[in-house]
Parts: structure tokens; C-alpha cells; sequence
């Protein structure tokens, strides 16, 4: 039965909505009064956590590939992507505080139960592809780093179950300052190796106008398509539409508003910063590998060049290191998507640990199993069909979010604009052709 008014399905016997992670739902207080840069740290540590996602290792490949291959000129799409993502993002949040539900509970509440449950067996599938990437890079990290086998760092990744439990233990702005401290690890690594690489500043800017020739060449189209069809993750809209209800913020309109406004501003700095992170992957690689003329896509190869090109012994390691971190931070955002899509489609809780252990399980055991029978390529196949399954998943979770925002029934006075829904659905359906254009070249190209 439905709430005529809403659209919302109605729970039985007038129980009440559950809270999106109960356990540090509204646990972090925001100032009513006071300087704007008080209330941005109040509200500051969300969308950190969701940029994580948009410099996971998954998307190293593809920004390799095109500064290996293309020089800057795809510093273009690079920064189209980001733009994309801030938007849908922002809805995301939005969706979270004007209506108290994550994405996950609210399509639960909207849609029939057995669509509700085909949406969240897709979202589970995408969770696993997605920490499957997470595990292949951490374990090639451990590998550069310290030579571990890359069987036996996929098997140490599970550990990172209880790191969550730790910090989650002390509180959720613990959690938050561990995501921060290890994005300034990134984004000082590569802050590093850009001033180790030296480009030229002209060309640079000139990667970030678009060029007919992305167009154009065809090689050049397809890794663009790559770079923006693995842009937004779908777990990162459900992440961040229920983490922005850890803030404690007033409950009425008002509030509201002030909260959608500062978690926006949030999680666009933040997504600046991933900015950052991609073009100075793909700058390092134009300015190492296309200048030298090698055609660099896997990581370990990256890693193995990058050193004897640039001269100094030291850039390897802090790529390395980057890489490490990048994958430890995935993990654990993946880990709160895990337990936000869970208990938001099925309305069950299962103890944190259990969770987040059976998730990484299967994520582990096809790492464990490929690189055993077909070693490190078989892994990097592996790491491809990820990305596939996140494509195909990807619109299951942007055109419901782009509907709630859109439905006043459902967002009231926070419905989103007419000109911004036109954006956002345009944005949704070029990220769905492209995604289905990916899948599609994937699976014809082997």
C-alpha cells in the first residue's frame, strides 16, 4: 500500500522509517551559527569519502592508457567526467536530507518488491566487481612494494574488514579522517611526481580544451569512452546519500536547505581533489611514457618504467604507495556501501563483521583462484571484467536517483529545478550509452 501523498510505499503497522546506518545516524553535530569555514568543517568529511571512488585503482588503466598513448588531449574528458559526477552527487545528497531515506531505502520504498529485489542483487553484483578492483590493486601494491605474491596480498586485504570495525568503533569522524589522511597520501604522491615529470604547462592547459580529434580517432574515442563510462560508481551514489545523515543538522526546512548547501559544497571540493588525482595520472604518463613513446597500460608496467625514465629512484615507490593507499581507502567505502545497499533493499541487519567479511570473501577467492591457474594476466583480465560489471549496473542506480530528485511528491520543496533535471537526465543517458557502448566493445573485442 502507498502513501498517496508521497508515492512511498507504507510500512506495516505504521512502523516508522529505519535510520540509514543506524549506528552514526545524526552522531555529528553542525554549528546553526557561526563563520562559513566553521559550518564547511562540519560538514566537510562525506564527500571525501565518496571521491575515493573516482580514483580507485579501476580507474588507473584507462587514465595510463590515454597519457601513455594520447599525450594531455584527453585531459578534456577527464574533467567532462568530473563535472558529471559533482552533479549527480549533489543529488544524491539531496535525495539523502530532504528525504531521510538512502538510495537503497528509497527504492525500496518506491518500487514493487520483486523489482526492489532485482535492483539489489545487480547493486551486490557491482559492490563485488567493484571490490574486486579493489583487492587486484592493493595486492599489486603490496607486490611492488614488498615483492608479497600477489595470492597471498589478495588473502591480506581481508584484514582491512576489521580496520573498518576499528575506526567505525571510535566514531564516524574517525573514519572520516582516515579517508582524508590517506587522499593527501595520493594526492601528495603525485603532486611529487608532476614536478619530478616537468610538463609543459602550455600543453597541459591546452589537454583541458576539448578537441574534435577525441572524436575523431578512433582508438582515441574508445579509451574516452572508458574514462567516462567508469566516471561515476554506483555504489557511491547509494554511499553518499545515506553518510550525509551522520550529520546533525536541524529538522525542518530550513535546516534542510542549509545541509543540502554545505554537503554540495562538500562533496565538490572534495571531487576537485579526485580531479586532481586523475589528470596527474594521466599527466605523468603523457610527460613520462608518451614522451619517450611507450604505450603504457598496466599498472605494474607503470611502475617498472617510471623510475629509469624520470631518473630518480624514488618515483616508482610513491606510485606505488599511492596505489596502495588508493586501494585500502576503496575498500573501505565499499565496505559502508556493502552494509548501506543491504540493509536499505532487504531491511535486515547482519552484525558489521559478518557483512563486510562475506563481501571480501567473494571478492577474494576469483583473485586467489585466477592468479593461481593463469597468473598476474589472468588478474588483469579479471580487473576488465569488473569494470564491465560496474557498467552494467551503473544505470540501475543513476535513473532512479535522477527520478526521486525529480519527483515533488517525493522531495517537496527540494525538487530539483527544471533546467537541472534536463541536465541530469541528459548526463544519465550519455553515461548509459556510454556504458552500453563499453560493454559492447569489451565483449566484441574479447
Amino acid at each position: 500500500m502507498r502513501d498517496p501523498a508521497s508515492g512511498w510505499r507504507l510500512r506495516p503497522d505504521d512502523e516508522p522509517q529505519r535510520l540509514s546506518l543506524a549506528e552514526v545516524h545524526a552522531t555529528i553535530p553542525v554549528p546553526n551559527e557561526g563563520t562559513w569555514l566553521r559550518r564547511l568543517i562540519a560538514f566537510s568529511g562525506p564527500g571525501y569519502m565518496v571521491s575515493v571512488g573516482y580514483m580507485d585503482p579501476g580507474n588507473w588503466a584507462t587514465d595510463l592508457a590515454g597519457g601513455s598513448r594520447f599525450g594531455y588531449t584527453l585531459l578534456a574528458v577527464i574533467m567532462v567526467s568530473n563535472l558529471m559526477a559533482i552533479l549527480l552527487q549533489a543529488l544524491a545528497a539531496r535525495l539523502g536530507i530532504a528525504t531521510g531515506r538512502d538510495l537503497a531505502q528509497a527504492c525500496r520504498g518506491a518500487y514493487p518488491r520483486p523489482v526492489g529485489y532485482v535492483l539489489w542483487a545487480g547493486c551486490e553484483l557491482a559492490i563485488i566487481a567493484c571490490d574486486l578492483a579493489e583487492v587486484i590493486g592493493t595486492a599489486i601494491a603490496l607486490n611492488l612494494l614488498f615483492g608479497i605474491p600477489l595470492v597471498a596480498g589478495a588473502l591480506i586485504t581481508g584484514l582491512d574488514a576489521f580496520l573498518v570495525l576499528l575506526l567505525m568503533n571510535h566514531g564516524f569522524r574517525f573514519l572520516e579522517a582516515f579517508i582524508v589522511a590517506l587522499l593527501i597520501v595520493i594526492a601528495g604522491c603525485f603532486a611529487v611526481q608532476i614536478v619530478l615529470a616537468a610538463p609543459p604547462i602550455a600543453d597541459v592547459l591546452g589537454g583541458f580544451i576539448p578537441s574534435h580529434e577525441i572524436v575523431t580517432n578512433p582508438e582515441m574515442l574508445y579509451i574516452a569512452i572508458g574514462i567516462l563510462g567508469a566516471t561515476v560508481m554506483p555504489h557511491n551514489l547509494y554511499l553518499h546519500s545515506s553518510i550525509v545523515q551522520t550529520r546533525r543538522f536541524e529538522q525542518s526546512e530550513a535546516g534542510r536547505a542549509h545541509a543540502i548547501k554545505w554537503a554540495t559544497v562538500d562533496s565538490t571540493i572534495a571531487l576537485m581533489l579526485a580531479l586532481f588525482v586523475n589528470a596527474a595520472i594521466l599527466i605523468v604518463a603523457a610527460a613520462v611514457f608518451h614522451a619517450h613513446g611507450k604505450q603504457v597500460a598496466e599498472i605494474d608496467e607503470a611502475y617498472n618504467l617510471l623510475s629509469p625514465l624520470l631518473g630518480v629512484g624514488i618515483a616508482s615507490v610513491l606510485f606505488a604507495v599511492a596505489l596502495l593507499a588508493s586501494g585500502v581507502n576503496s575498500t573501505v567505502t565499499a565496505t559502508l556501501a556493502g552494509q548501506i545497499v543491504m540493509e536499505g533493499f532487504l531491511d535486515i541487519r547482519l552484525p558489521h563483521w559478518v557483512r563486510r567479511l562475506i563481501t571480501r570473501a567473494l571478492a577474494i577467492v576469483p583473485v586467489v583462484i585466477i592468479t593461481a591457474l593463469y597468473g598476474e594476466g589472468g588478474t588483469a583480465k579479471l580487473l576488465i571484467l569488473s569494470q564491465v560489471v560496474l557498467s552494467m549496473q551503473l544505470p540501475f542506480a543513476v535513473i532512479p536517483l535522477v527520478m526521486f530528485t525529480a519527483d515533488r511528491r517525493k522531495m517537496g520543496s527540494f525538487t530539483i529545478s527544471r533546467p537541472v533535471a534536463i541536465l541530469a537526465w541528459i548526463v544519465a543517458a550519455l553515461i548509459v550509452v556510454l556504458n552500453v557502448k563499453l560493454l559492447i566493445d569489451t565483449v566484441a573485442g574479447g
